[in-house]
């Protein structure tokens, strides 16, 4: 994924989902809500001491995954 954030708005170039081969709505929106998941999933996951397990790991990845995912279902 070829994203490149600035400021406030996230761009994506080169992409197949839609005609004009550009999306901006969907990386800020995944973008924006990474970083509010990680605010919280990352401490949280550190602070219990989960990190080593198979379902810590799967809260340390958690932001990513989420913000890809409604990246990847706003075409615009």
């Amino acid at each position: 994924m070829d994203c490149i954030p600035f400021p406030i708005i996230c761009f994506q170039c080169g992409t197949d989902q839609n005609c004009c081969h550009c999306k901006v709505v969907g990386p800020t929106i995944g973008f924006v809500v990474t970083v509010g998941m990680a605010i919280v999933c990352w401490p949280a996951s550190l602070f219990c001491c989960c990190c080593a397990t198979d379902a810590g790991k799967k809260v340390l990845a958690a932001p990513v995954d989420t913000g890809n995912a409604i990246s990847n279902a706003i075409p615009f």
